[in-house]
């Protein structure tokens, strides 16, 4: 028996949920469930044979970037973060969003194995290991994550781990886009999309958990929380900059990409209820790029359906504002 002083250890109980909303969120990762080996990348073959030495390179390179900021969030972040939730159920959507985390950077692998030799897979996680820009943007996230003691440590580590995946992904996901958006390796676009569709539910789900923290916090403390997000927001920036031009000058795209991160700059921070930065557009933002991410059945959107070629039905459940209540 437990004596008086021992806190019993408790179990999760489904049948009673104090928040709706975390169903919703719950019920939303499992309907998106994707696994990467059932994506066909037999015709992107094809497109691939028919790509510049520059172009193979800058997109091998950005594969190999985004696996490692997957690598960080499905086995550091998101683990780390969950241990500091109280709220159990809130535990078990970080814990299956960690897991598509891991999905995430195995379907690069996927990717490699289709158009790249051991040998340069080899040199392209060497490189990941010796790219200044990479290894800033991983150790400056895994410094926050690796540091909650308090509940302001643990707001900013649920505010690194959005920049992370509404933001500094998107240097990376913008050349798949790029190719799919005009018809070409498509098989890859479409991982990538379905990569995309996770990341705007987490998004979404961890930005929400940060605002029910900041909404705790006395003013001085919410003001200088708020300085503190922006400057890590523009010092993620500054290096994105600098990786993006490093990646794709040498295939003419650096401002489009710029473009493109600075939107997806704004969307991280409005999910913190903070204002854009920005205050980029989708007019702002390469047609091709838009047409990658949205098709008939692909829309860069929370709460629709996996792709072109990965479609399970769907029961769409509308959100209103009592679902929030409780939050």
């Amino acid at each position: 028996m437990l004596n008086k002083k021992e806190k019993a250890i408790k179990a999760i109980n489904w049948n009673k949920i104090d928040n709706n909303f975390v169903k919703l969120f719950w019920d939303q990762n499992i309907r998106q469930f994707w696994v990467d080996e059932e994506i066909s990348l037999v015709e992107d073959r094809k497109h691939w044979d028919k790509l510049t030495k520059e172009q193979k390179d800058t997109y091998e390179k950005i594969l190999a970037g985004l696996t490692l900021l997957d690598t960080e969030q499905g086995g550091v972040g998101m683990p780390l973060i969950l241990d500091k939730i109280e709220d159990l159920h809130v535990k078990a959507v970080f814990a299956f969003m960690g897991a598509m985390e891991q999905m995430h950077a195995k379907s690069y692998s996927t990717i490699f194995s289709t158009f790249s030799s051991s040998e340069k897979i080899s040199e392209l996680f060497d490189w990941v290991e010796k790219n200044k820009y990479l290894q800033y943007k991983v150790k400056k996230i895994d410094k926050y994550y690796r540091k909650i003691n308090n509940e302001e440590e643990l707001y900013f580590a649920l505010i690194t781990s959005v920049l992370l995946e509404t933001f500094l992904f998107y240097s990376g996901f913008f050349y798949p886009l790029w190719f799919s958006g005009q018809g070409k390796l498509v098989g890859s676009g479409e991982i990538i999309n379905l990569i995309i569709r996770d990341e705007s539910v987490h998004g979404t789900f961890v930005g929400l958990i940060a605002q029910n923290i900041f909404k705790k916090f006395d003013q001085e403390t919410k003001e200088k929380l708020r300085k503190k997000v922006y400057d890590l927001m523009l010092d993620l920036y500054q290096n994105e900059f600098e990786y993006t031009k490093e990646l794709y000058d040498k295939v003419n795209l650096t401002d489009d990409v710029i473009k493109f991160i600075q939107y997806n700059a704004d969307k991280a921070l409005m999910n913190f209820g903070f204002d854009p930065y920005f205050n980029i557009e989708d007019k702002d933002i390469n047609p091709i790029i838009l047409n990658g991410l949205d098709t008939e059945t692909k829309t860069h959107d929370f709460f629709s359906t996996k792709g072109n070629g990965y479609i399970k039905p769907i029961i769409h459940e509308e959100l209103s504002d009592e679902d929030f209540e409780d939050f």
